[in-house]
């Protein structure tokens, strides 16, 4: 129950309207800057240069802000990239062992750049990488809703890639049961339930080993504290069960 919580909280945010920060306590050119920021829709939402030419932007542009101090001074970068490597892995894999329902969020992980490398094969774009994907999960999924194959997610390391990406890579199990798991020393993940709660034994229900390595590249952020985009190109190596 507590991840199919967590598992609507996050497509809540996907079909939700965005939220506004309030009138009465902030400027309306800063009211307009963050509802340009949260715009869903990626064809409406303004380019880094129209936000740069932005009235809430120009206000300050001759005001000397040592931006990189400042967010230093309030947000570790080491336990940050922690974070969003563990919110990345949760929500790939509650989509991945999660209903027929919220599937097809899968495909917004990826961007037609993207590529994913499965026994030796390399799929490219959006659609050819979903559609693969689709064919995997069926075949763990099976035809007994009772006893489909799920993930483990045992150990989760992540590092800087380049100048403006992360890699994660995630070992872990396949057993024999009906929902997603994250578990091991350091890792948590809000409203998922722990080993301890479900009573399972990973050794006795192995099926297969888990491998994957994921790329993640973040383009500029346009505000602090409004957060960042994420186009992903996935490489993910999996045992066969």
């Amino acid at each position: 129950m507590k991840a199919m919580l967590l598992s609507n909280f996050v497509f809540q945010i996907l079909d939700d309207p965005s939220p506004t920060p309030p009138n009465d306590a902030y400027s309306s050119e800063f009211c307009s800057f963050i509802n340009d920021c949260l715009q869903k829709d990626a064809d409406a939402r303004p380019s880094c240069e129209q936000l740069l030419s932005h009235p809430f932007i120009k206000r300050y542009e001759n005001t000397t802000v040592d931006l990189i101090a400042y967010v230093k001074s309030v947000v570790d970068p080491t336990e940050r990239l922690k974070q969003i490597a563990e919110m990345l892995a949760v929500h790939y894999y509650l989509l991945f062992n999660g209903s027929d329902g919220i599937w097809h969020y899968m495909k917004t992980f990826y961007m037609e750049e993207s590529t994913f490398s499965f026994s030796g094969n390399v799929y490219a774009g959006q659609s050819d990488i979903f559609d693969t994907l689709s064919n995997v999960r069926k075949k763990l999924k099976g035809d007994r809703p009772q006893e489909k194959i799920v993930h483990v997610v045992e150990k989760l390391h992540c590092r800087s890639n380049g100048e403006t990406g992360i890699a994660i890579r995630v070992s872990g199990s396949f057993i024999v049961g009906n929902q997603f798991l994250i578990c091991g020393e350091g890792l948590q993940a809000e409203g998922m339930p722990s080993l301890e709660e479900l009573s399972i034994d990973i050794p006795s229900k192995r099926v297969g080993r888990l491998k994957a390595c994921i790329v993640c590249k973040l383009t500029p952020i346009y505000a602090v504290a409004v957060g960042s985009r994420i186009k992903m190109a996935l490489r993910t190596v999996e045992s066969s069960c």
